[in-house]
């Protein structure tokens, strides 16, 4: 499989980006029932901001794996709150596990979910069962560790994460904003955790598209 260049990288950005910003008021809603309902703001003004940054850097010159760190800078700049330095520490962790590399193989690309996921609970905490974002990327990123080819990988990522988000309905909330609703946060889908399957349905998406347009 042809590796992907810090133009492909930017590419994989922007699927992301789009798929938020499509999802921006349905995670408004959810947020709305336990939150401040700024979490769609939140993740699609972030991701905009990454695919801005990323695409001067790579114009630049900047190697693929280098723009995960660009990245994370953006989304911090970007965003405030909870969800800046959780996403910037994921984008972060990608970038000091892909540092210098002019080019990512696509069998590497499964590995951004478990970078994410690392990221994102050494700097939140949390826990699954917290009814927290790391219900869907502790369980997504220990199925994208498994054999297989990427596109399988994500795949069963993918499902595990879904499942995850959909178990949430089911906690009640021990940490962060939601944490103060305490029973009443039961029947709810945590709005982190339904952010999070957007963003690795749309890593899945992009790699397939990849392949696909890479194919001789």
């Amino acid at each position: 499989m042809s590796p992907l260049d810090a133009n492909q990288i930017v590419a994989l950005f922007r699927v992301i980006a789009r798929r938020l910003a499509e999802a921006r008021s349905e995670l408004g809603v959810l947020d709305g029932a336990i939150g401040d309902a700024d979490h769609g703001n939140s993740m699609a003004d972030g991701f905009a901001a990454v695919v801005r940054a990323s695409a001067e850097a790579a114009a630049a010159g900047c190697a693929a794996g280098d723009l995960f760190a660009v990245a994370g800078r953006a989304f911090l700049n970007a965003v405030g709150a909870t969800t800046g330095p959780l996403y910037a520490s994921a984008l972060l962790r990608a970038g000091q596990q892909f540092a210098g590399r002019a080019e990512i193989a696509a069998e590497d690309v499964p590995a951004l979910v478990s970078a994410f996921a690392a990221g994102i609970r050494d700097r939140g905490k949390a826990q699954p069962g917290d009814k927290t974002m790391m219900d869907v990327w502790a369980p997504a990123a220990r199925a994208a560790e498994l054999p297989g080819d990427p596109l399988a990988r994500l795949d069963r990522a993918l499902r595990v994460a879904e499942e995850g988000r959909d178990a949430t309905r089911a906690m009640v909330a021990s940490v962060g904003r939601a944490a103060r609703l305490g029973e009443r946060s039961l029947g709810h889908i945590d709005p982190g955790a339904a952010s999070a399957v957007i963003v690795i349905a749309a890593l899945r998406d992009a790699l397939a598209r990849y392949l696909s347009e890479a194919r001789p």
